[in-house]
């Protein structure tokens, strides 16, 4: 080396400085590159993909070539910066080279090219393993011995590279990821998405319609009575009891009810001859299973009931559905039934609404692994059955209840423009 002229040692060092920016850059773009867009760009074809993938198959290895690389040419340059200083300065030189080459290293070794790597992945990673696979191979020896003995490391702290690259991404991250793709997906189809995810999560108890509110027909009805209530019903499929909701008799299609009466034939033995057995639906099944059950049994339409046998309420497959797509409407300027505009901007809502569907209907975030409707959350908050004209302050919204019933809230006014921030503890 003290055969070098000066100028020869100052290229070599400038190449050395090079070499080490490539390294840097290398290591921060390979390690920022979006695993799944790698994926599908490999899938497609793509040549750079396919090396960075292959590279990456094995990081251990990969991340050992680049800092064998990387510190081999930074020794090598600190010793070369060392002879230039000596030549240069004396005994002096051994200082001012140390830092010299620490600025020029920090900022154009490492800041600049690992910035440059994070803000741009894709072309310094797929560049980078051109001249990294073959480096690979050369180097196989070296990089070897350096991952097996970082691997006994990891051994001896009790981590293995097959433990931490089998994680696969949790529910919540995977709604991250969708969060994020505003720029690829609309919002309807992530919120589709996002729905599916939630199913895991909601129980048909959360979606059911209760029993006090299912539309069914009571056999035990005088026969003009039944006539009546089959031609106003608004379902497909309705179910048949004796008497009481948890004596069940059938499921009744309602298209078959018509054709009796318009052929005159309609009388209760009749219709217990169109229905169908009833399908039982357990309490708290979640949402994914049973749209399972639904599709292998063939089935639209259950009975969810409790541990006793009791009917708790009724869920169909467009109630699962909706909790993905959204409801079923055929006007855009539909509303939530439960909730009535009114002219000065304010809410009346129906308090038997579910809280989930409030949730959606308003954008609001009440918590739904307790009373499943708002009339429940507002008993559970007061604790007590409370008087018309009663204000209150629920999860930082403000409402005032207009009607009760001796057993419960009926009507709720709502100002969708007040959002109080609520204390650590909100009162009424």
């Amino acid at each position: 080396m003290a055969d070098l002229s000066l100028g020869a040692l100052f290229a070599v060092l400038v190449l050395l400085v090079l070499m080490s920016a490539f390294f840097s850059g290398s290591e921060t773009g390979m390690m920022a590159l979006n695993r799944y867009r790698l994926r599908h760009l490999e899938k497609s074809g793509h040549p750079g993909a396919r090396r960075a993938s292959a590279l990456l198959a094995r990081p251990d290895r990969l991340i050992g070539l680049i800092l064998v690389g990387n510190n081999s040419v930074n020794i090598l340059a600190s010793a070369i910066a060392t002879v230039i200083g000596i030549e240069l300065f004396g005994e002096a030189g051994i200082a001012v080279a140390t830092v010299t080459l620490t600025l020029v290293i920090l900022v154009f070794g490492e800041v600049a090219p690992k910035t440059l790597a994070a803000l741009a992945p894709e072309r310094i990673a797929f560049a980078a393993s051109y001249v990294l696979t073959p480096l690979q191979k050369v180097f196989h020896p070296v990089v070897w011995l350096v991952s097996a003995t970082s691997t006994g490391l990891l051994r001896l702290l009790g981590l293995s590279r097959e433990t931490l690259e089998s994680r696969p991404l949790s529910r919540e991250e995977l709604r991250t990821v969708l969060n994020e793709a505003s720029a690829i997906l609309p919002q309807r189809h992530r919120t589709m998405l996002l729905g599916i995810l939630d199913l895991e999560h909601v129980t048909v108890d959360e979606i059911m319609v209760p029993r006090t509110e299912v539309m069914g027909i009571d056999l035990d009805a005088d026969i003009e009575e039944i006539r009546e209530r089959l031609l106003r019903c608004q379902h497909a499929r309705v179910p048949l009891f004796d008497g009481d909701v948890d004596r069940v008799a059938g499921v009744l299609h309602l298209r078959r009810a018509l054709a009796l009466l318009d052929r005159g034939e309609l009388t209760r033995e009749s219709l217990r001859a169109l229905a169908v057995a009833p399908y039982f639906v357990p309490s708290g099944t979640p949402l994914a299973v049973q749209l399972l059950h639904f599709q292998r049994r063939r089935e639209r339409l259950g009975l969810v009931v409790d541990e006793y046998g009791d009917v708790q309420g009724l869920v169909t497959l467009d109630d699962i559905l909706e909790e993905v797509v959204g409801e079923f409407t055929t006007d855009p300027g539909d509303h939530t039934p439960e909730v009535v505009p009114q002219p000065d901007g304010r809410l009346l809502v129906d308090a038997g609404i579910g809280v989930r569907d409030l949730n959606r209907a308003l954008g609001w975030d009440l918590p739904t692994d307790g009373p499943k409707t708002l009339n429940g959350l507002i008993l559970e908050y007061l604790e007590t059955i409370p008087d018309p004209d009663t204000s209150l302050r629920l999860d930082g919204h403000a409402m005032e209840i207009l009607q009760t019933t001796p057993n419960g809230v009926k009507t709720v006014r709502i100002d969708p423009s007040v959002r109080i921030r609520r204390p650590r503890r909100a009162g009424p």
